[in-house]
């Protein structure tokens, strides 16, 4: 189904972030719409002081900032400030939407995306979600009840939306992740790592991910006794705490890592998080995962991802609460046996859905012209 038609000056708003999960499947997306239609006007909708400020403009994006924050668990101070936020929040989406004049707002979570495509569907604009997760946060099974389409990620999400509305299409990845096989030399020499070595990739989210970072520290002999080299993404939060381990000859530690797809060539083994769209990557790269969910994300939605993974004998996964007793057993399964790290590759890479962003902005077409149809 995929046009380019240079004549088509659609207005489209996106919304999404927080988190790198959410900013990155929204900017791969007005990629590719941005390939069919070069005429599009696209502007994103994010949260104030949140890294999507950054993210979008670095990729050519213009992006308004709404004043939002989640509710947070605990009793707190700042739920006192939420209802304020959120009805600001609500007249600036409308603001936005009345000025802009979208064709069509997309949605792929984050606090800010609520607000935005609440409004957006109130004025009859053509409305998308991209849920990314096995099991919905509470944002998007509102928004399910009033949007056009739902496109996801994972089967069974029934329970929670409309089944008429729902595609199956999995999460947008870089396109450069696509393939790696033939990067791995060059990967290697760019770190410039042993090629005699295993490599272990880890990874705690764009923020950093505290507990494996106390994990990676405290096994840092484990490791050189395991005779692998790490590349050790600790995080920006965190890069001060642990940048000093670079002066071992086995380990580099990075606060963020640029040329993710260059890092996933020179692994042999990764450790990560499981947010959904690391999950989606990891599954185009192939790559044997010891999954390490984080257990403070809403619904312990980061388990769920991971069980779905590792329930077909996929990847590694371990809670933790059992980091103490159960890392070192699982990580030295793997560097000693080459055939459980090939059987993980080849399960995991069978999982991966390779063409979500052009599924999902065919799925965004379809609305479109569906909305020019009823308009003529």
């Amino acid at each position: 189904m995929k046009t380019k038609n240079p004549s088509k000056a659609y207005k489209i708003i996106l919304s999404g972030g927080g988190t790198g999960g959410h900013i990155y499947p929204a900017i791969a997306i007005a990629d590719e719409l941005k390939s069919r239609f070069p005429n599009a006007e696209f502007l994103f909708v994010g949260a104030k002081d949140r890294m999507e400020m950054e993210k979008v403009p670095q990729a050519g994006y213009k992006i308004e900032g709404l004043w939002i924050s989640g509710i947070q668990r605990k009793l707190t101070l700042k739920n006192l400030a939420f209802p304020l936020k959120l009805m600001l929040s609500l007249m600036r989406s409308r603001n936005i939407v009345k000025t802009f004049k979208p064709d069509i707002a997309i949605g792929t979570g984050g606090f800010a995306s609520g607000p935005l495509l609440n409004m957006a569907a109130s004025k009859k604009v053509p409305t998308l979600i991209q849920e990314q997760n096995s099991l919905p946060g509470i944002t998007n099974k509102l928004l399910g009840k009033r949007v056009n389409t739902i496109c996801v990620a994972y089967e069974g999400l029934e329970r929670f939306f409309p089944k008429h509305k729902i595609v199956l299409t999995g999460n947008p990845i870089r396109k450069d992740l696509l393939d790696l096989d033939h990067k791995s030399i060059e990967a290697k020499d760019a770190f410039t790592l042993k090629h005699s070595k295993l490599v272990v990739l880890v990874l705690g989210g764009s923020l950093g991910a505290r507990r494996i970072n106390e994990l990676i520290a405290s096994k840092l002999e484990f490791f050189e006794n395991q005779n692998v080299q790490l590349i050790w993404q600790c995080g920006k939060l965190y890069y001060q705490d642990y940048k000093q381990y670079s002066d071992l000859g086995h380990v580099q530690v990075h606060p963020f890592l640029n040329t993710m797809d260059m890092a996933y060539s020179a692994a042999d083994i990764i450790i990560s998080r499981a947010g959904a769209s690391s999950v989606s990557e990891l599954c185009v790269v192939g790559k044997p995962v010891i999954f390490i969910p984080s257990p403070n994300v809403a619904e312990d939605h980061q388990t769920k991802n991971a069980m779905a993974i590792a329930n077909k004998k996929a990847a590694v996964l371990i809670k933790e609460s059992d980091l103490n007793s159960e890392f070192e057993k699982h990580f030295s399964e793997l560097i000693s046996s080459p055939k459980k790290r090939e059987e993980l590759s080849i399960n995991i890479k069978a999982l991966a859905l390779v063409n979500a962003t052009t599924d999902i902005a065919n799925e965004v077409e379809k609305l479109l012209k569906t909305n020019k149809a009823e308009k003529e």
